[in-house]
């Protein structure tokens, strides 16, 4: 999962990054409330996490104005604890509040919620005929057998899984795992992806000539 951070505490965001990185996700991080306003608006993540007190724009103004524009969901990370500033930011678009400081674990937990509801599933798991996928353990279940996946394998097992039956090009598998300062490989994708099916067998993720790759729907 690719996430944008929008922060300009230098340690806080540091320390957000590396154990983001360590559950697995992207993150690209801007310091900058401008900078965030033009990322947001890319549309290029699957979810922002979004300071209030931000230099050049505020946390506040940049929800303001994402609300007309087609942009990921934003989940406010921030240290006012105040009802009001929460009802500001929730009134004005954002899809969840946290406050500052908070465990890693209670904001992963967030972003699964909030990414369940984007997608409209009510379950926790994502699944796809024979094997199901368990975000917050990175553990795939494939004819009742459990095994944990690399960060790689899980980040396009993911966003395969996130629209099953539809098919997702090198390019979108690409923009959903690597982030503005990773270098990408240019087979990285195929080569995950045959060791996927290596594993658990090529119907698991179809090869669609010319196009891409998806995986089947439940029940299909």
């Amino acid at each position: 999962m690719r996430l944008l951070l929008i922060e300009d505490d230098p340690m806080f965001g540091k320390a957000l990054v590396r154990g983001l990185k360590r559950n697995g996700m992207t993150v690209d991080w801007t310091r900058d409330g401008h900078d965030g306003h033009a990322a947001l608006q890319r549309a290029e993540h699957a979810i922002a996490l979004l300071d209030i007190g931000l230099p050049g724009m505020t946390g506040f103004e940049i929800l303001k104005a994402a609300r007309s524009r087609k942009a990921p969901p934003v989940l406010v990370i921030t240290a006012r604890d105040r009802v009001e500033d929460m009802v500001t930011g929730l009134d004005l678009g954002a899809d969840d509040y946290i406050v500052k400081p908070f465990e890693l674990r209670a904001l992963l937990a967030r972003i699964r919620a909030i990414i369940r509801r984007v997608n409209d599933r009510s379950n926790s798991l994502m699944s796809s005929k024979e094997i199901t996928l368990d975000p917050s353990t990175y553990v795939a279940t494939f004819r009742g057998i459990q095994s944990t996946l690399s960060a790689r394998e899980f980040s396009v097992m993911y966003a395969l899984m996130e629209r099953p039956g539809t098919i997702l090009s090198r390019g979108q598998i690409e923009s959903r795992i690597y982030g503005w300062s990773d270098e990408v490989q240019s087979n990285a994708v195929d080569v995950v992806i045959h060791g996927l099916r290596k594993r658990y067998g090529k119907d698991i993720i179809h090869n669609i000539r010319g196009a891409g790759w998806m995986v089947t729907r439940s029940g299909a």
